[in-house]
């Protein structure tokens, strides 16, 4: 049966890679794409060049903000799913910009919410997509669903404010509600103040790489194309076994940041001398390991791109991409006041 699947944030980094993954595995759905283009969001992130092919049948594109409720009720109206990504996500950003992420972040997904639960007996599933850092830094070795909440930063605060809100919209309006909490996600078109771009384009562009700290800050990266099949899944999969629910989708394996430098100028440098070291981060969280058992048990799914080959395939789309990621190159570095009170960029 033909559906239509409305993306929230379509135009952005995760959002756009599950706009292709759409676009590509369900050739009969119709695809709604709405993006308010804030400086991570771009439409030459989406499959189709709609400034070419306005009148695409099957991927319709919104400018338009989740903070506004009558575009969300038209748009949810017509759909059968809902997948929420739209957010700023940025820890660094969110340090010196946080109101911003507050009303994007809870407000907006509370207008989608709003919406969803209008709509809720045409709405068959609504995927909010959250993020591990909603957890803070791990007080065990692999961090499951149960773990508590402890953000670190504003970002991570405002992301919590909105899982905890679809959480609550699911026990008290019984919204089809899923909740997938990704761990670190990397691949193509991602912006370039994240951390394995920003450390590829440095190579490109013969710099040193910018380390925090001494580098012993540890995350859970997963490949944007293990992502989608995730939330594919929970999107198709029976409502008795999703609805109501939190999955994690992690690798299950951490890499420091200063081995992630050091990966990437074994694959591109001749020197293994290329990185610096900078001032620690303030919110940062010191490691993120997912325990995605969950996830594998209830819906089968565990990652396929290793880090060897999914590090491999993000540094060429970058090498291959300088007139995507050229244009951004102002918006890579962030001035920063650590808690002594020295100005660095990060």
């Amino acid at each position: 049966m033909k559906k239509t699947i409305l993306i929230t944030g379509g135009a952005g980094f995760i959002g756009s890679a599950f706009t292709h993954y759409i676009y590509n595995a369900y050739p009969d759905y119709n695809i709604i794409v709405v993006d308010a283009l804030t400086y991570a969001g771009n439409v030459e992130n989406l499959p189709v060049k709609i400034w070419q092919d306005l009148d695409n049948p099957r991927l319709q594109f919104w400018y338009g903000n989740i903070l506004n409720g009558e575009l969300m009720d038209t748009l949810i109206s017509q759909s059968d799913y809902v997948v929420h990504f739209a957010a700023e996500s940025h820890v660094t950003r969110s340090i010196y910009d946080n109101r911003n992420f507050f009303e994007t972040d809870v407000i907006g997904t509370q207008t989608v919410a709003n919406a969803v639960c209008k709509y809720k007996d045409s709405v068959e599933r609504f995927i909010h997509i959250s993020t591990s850092e909603v957890y803070g830094t791990a007080i065990a070795p692999a961090m499951d669903e149960d773990h508590p909440l402890n953000p670190m930063s504003p970002y991570a605060g405002a992301k919590t404010g909105a899982d905890r809100l679809v959480y609550s919209y699911w026990a008290t309006y019984q919204i089809p509600a899923v909740i997938i909490r990704p761990f670190n996600n990397y691949g193509a078109r991602q912006h370039l103040e994240k951390v394995i771009p920003r450390f590829v384009t440095s190579v490109i562009l013969g710099e040193k790489l910018r380390v925090h700290g001494d580098g012993s800050s540890a995350r859970d990266f997963i490949h944007t194309e293990d992502t989608c099949r995730a939330i594919d899944l929970a999107l198709h999969a029976p409502a008795e076994k999703v609805v109501g629910e939190v999955f994690n989708v992690g690798s299950g394996i951490d890499h420091s940041i200063l081995s992630i430098a050091q990966d990437i100028t074994k694959l591109m440098c001749a020197s293994k001398e290329c990185y610096i070291n900078v001032g620690d981060r303030p919110g940062q969280v010191m490691r993120h390991t997912a325990d995605s058992a969950k996830i594998k048990r209830v819906l089968g799914w565990e990652p396929k791109v290793t880090w060897e080959q999914g590090l491999e395939s993000t540094v060429k789309w970058y090498v291959d991409h300088e007139d995507w990621w050229r244009k951004m190159l102002w918006m890579r570095e962030i001035p920063i006041v650590t808690s002594s009170g020295k100005r660095e960029l990060h």
